[in-house]
């Protein structure tokens, strides 16, 4: 417990000194223009981790830019990919999964969407692109697992409540980081039987792996606007979201070797 207050008070006194920089940037895949969203502390002078992070269903918003702002008062540069393109935000569930579906029924262009995003990430002035790692959050969380079994130079993914399913389940030999996957045991949309065939995987292909899972939470567990009931199979958990984001913390302190 004294660790933890030692910690939060830290954060915060790093908080009260930081210069978050935040803007949106417009990059490219072939001819389709995206618009990814940075945040990093322009107080920091040496070059830092960057994290590749990933949206929802619902495309670029508020929700990942926060937890770009977030991870830029850790100190590291965080940049908010852009899947779906410039201006492509579906209104509604309807429209997110028919877009989100076009992405999962075609893996080599999700990968080539995120891939584009490291790439933006890795050549920016604040970052060591020897040190990035990727987060996602349900597709994000999906897409930030292409990332790794692309081959993308890594360190590290993490998945929150993300599919773990992928057509090509031996292309996790590619995977050069460590995973981690943040999942609620009771996720009707990620059942028993999808995390059995994703820890074969990992186990196939050595892949250094943690799987942490939440009892009580569904799917969405980290999102305040999933409302909080559960037999929607999709609710946020504050007590799962709070365990989800140390847990992060202690990976990325691990991969990047940082103290805590």
């Amino acid at each position: 417990m004294a660790k933890l207050v030692m910690l939060l008070a830290a954060l915060t006194v790093q908080g009260a000194r930081a210069e978050i920089h935040s803007e949106t940037i417009e990059y490219r895949h072939g001819d389709k223009i995206l618009q990814g969203y940075v945040a990093y502390d322009a107080k920091l002078a040496a070059k830092r981790p960057g994290i590749v992070i990933v949206h929802d269903w619902k495309g670029m918003g508020p929700f990942v830019k926060k937890k770009a702002d977030e991870l830029a008062l850790l100190g590291y540069t965080a940049f908010a990919a852009d899947i779906y393109g410039k201006d492509v935000r579906p209104k509604d569930s309807k429209e997110a999964g028919e877009t989100a579906g076009l992405y999962k029924s075609n893996r080599p262009l999700l990968r080539e969407r995120v891939n584009a995003a490291f790439k933006e990430l890795a050549g920016h002035k604040t970052v060591d692109k020897n040190k990035i790692a990727a987060i996602g959050f349900c597709f994000g969380g999906t897409t930030a697992l292409e990332l790794a079994r692309s081959g993308a130079e890594i360190k590290g993914v993490v998945s929150f409540h993300g599919n773990l399913d992928t057509p090509s389940p031996a292309d996790a030999k590619n995977i050069k980081g460590r995973v981690l996957i943040l999942h609620g045991a009771d996720d009707p949309y990620v059942p028993p039987a999808q995390v059995a065939a994703f820890e074969k995987e990992m186990k196939d292909a050595k892949v250094n792996y943690q799987l942490e899972k939440y009892p009580g939470a569904v799917h969405a567990f980290t999102n305040p606007e999933a409302g909080t009931d559960n037999s929607k199979g999709a609710a946020y958990n504050a007590a799962a979201d709070d365990k989800s984001q140390v847990a992060m913390k202690q990976f990325f302190n691990q991969i990047f070797k940082k103290k805590l």
